[in-house]
């Protein structure tokens, strides 16, 4: 029963901290870390490291769902699945 209960704090942190920082405040981010050479370069050269930073905080959201809702596990079975097939 912790277990759950941390999992899901912990869940519920990276979703904050994904949806706030990084998505809402991400010119904080930007001045904290400043501009990303690879996010310009790929995301175009008008706001490419905001862009980098927000699609950044949409994937630490995602895994903050993962987290707090016990799913984790299978995602990673899955993901891995095409390097463990063959062992």
């Amino acid at each position: 029963m912790l277990k759950i209960i941390l999992n899901f704090l912990l869940g519920s942190g990276f979703i904050f901290i994904g949806s706030y920082a990084f998505v809402i405040k991400t010119d904080l981010v930007l001045g904290f870390f400043g501009p990303m050479a690879f996010f310009e370069r790929w995301l175009g050269t008008d706001g490419g490291s905001r862009l980098g930073y927000k699609l950044l905080g949409v994937v630490i959201i995602f895994f903050g769902f993962l987290i707090a809702f016990g799913l984790i596990d299978r995602f990673m079975i899955w993901g891995l699945s095409p390097l463990t097939r063959y062992q």
